[in-house]
């Protein structure tokens, strides 16, 4: 294989390599701290009765609710902290640790290294996730069992008939895990990616990590009100300069607005597969934009 090709952009196994190496960089960096915490909020939200919270009015699918709502919170905050911090570390620290001059020194281009730096950070972000997904399913899957049995039994002593007991089973599964549990863990994660790359996009224009911390951070707050600046734009009378300037918030910050349909899986209801899949279409958008105007402003740096 020549040389040319060995250097040629968009090498899968290069960013394949970049992006094991940053993975286990961050776990190294002991990131992975966090999951012992969520562990635990789960753990106490099974084995400790909500009733002993100062909440006695909750009992069956309340419980469940309950669960869902206290790991999904949970799940977003750590992802969108997790992708914004960890971003924010990586080029700092191959700057300091002198690993940036070597990689780009081999030469490696450096739209594949900043692709690998993203994914290693996206993969931390999966396995995270993947891992409080299972322990919140397991926990869900458990206590709904325990719930249903008891719900059973308590309707059955009071002399219910069969199809009313099994339209409350059905009932009270639908806060158990179900695919569109796993659906709102998915645009948890598609979330976190957006707000790891606009992180990223942070880092290469300023390499001051509380800079990208605090910026990224309010990158994410501002997304979650695209739908207040699109409502701006279609009211009449508006001038054209405040119309501009709404235009250019809703086209520059990441609009979160279609992954907060986590409130309503908590409820129970059913996630529709349009949704993941406009989550999904949106998600790679931003990913594809904000990877390239960083390769266009890392490009023109000077190391």
């Amino acid at each position: 294989m020549s040389r040319v090709t060995r250097n040629r952009p968009l090498n899968p196994r290069r960013i394949g390599v970049i992006t094991l190496h940053t993975f286990t960089q961050l776990v190294r960096m002991k990131v992975f701290y966090f999951l012992g915490f969520f562990a635990l909020i789960v753990m106490v939200s099974n084995l400790l009765k909500i009733q002993d919270l100062g909440r006695p009015d909750l009992s069956g699918a309340e419980v469940l609710r309950s669960i869902r709502s206290w790991s999904l919170g949970t799940m977003t905050l750590f992802s969108v902290v997790l992708g914004v911090v960890a971003t924010a570390l990586l080029l700092p620290k191959d700057i300091e640790d002198r690993t940036l001059y070597t990689v780009l020194a081999k030469p490696v281009p450096r739209i594949d290294y900043l692709i690998g730096k993203l994914g290693g950070v996206l993969m931390l972000l999966f396995v995270s996730l993947l891992v409080m997904d299972l322990l919140m399913s397991g926990v869900l899957a458990l206590r709904t069992h325990f719930v249903v049995a008891e719900q059973v039994a308590g309707l059955q002593a009071r002399g219910w008939a069969a199809d009313q007991i099994e339209a409350v089973r059905l009932e009270t599964a639908k806060q158990g895990p179900t695919w569109s549990l796993q659906g709102a863990v998915l645009l948890v994660f598609l979330r976190a990616a957006v707000v790891a790359s606009s992180a990223l996009l942070l880092s290469v224009l300023s390499t001051s990590t509380l800079f990208t911390t605090i910026t990224g951070v309010l990158v994410y707050f501002i997304g979650n009100f695209q739908g207040v600046a699109r409502k701006i734009m279609s009211e009449e009378g508006m001038g054209f300069a405040e119309r501009g300037a709404a235009l250019a918030i809703s086209t520059i910050f990441p609009d979160f607005g279609i992954y907060n349909m986590v409130d309503m899986v908590i409820q129970g209801e059913a996630l529709a597969a349009v949704v993941v899949g406009k989550a999904i279409g949106l998600t790679c958008f931003y990913l594809l934009l904000h990877v390239f105007v960083s390769w266009l402003v890392f490009a023109k740096k000077e190391f």
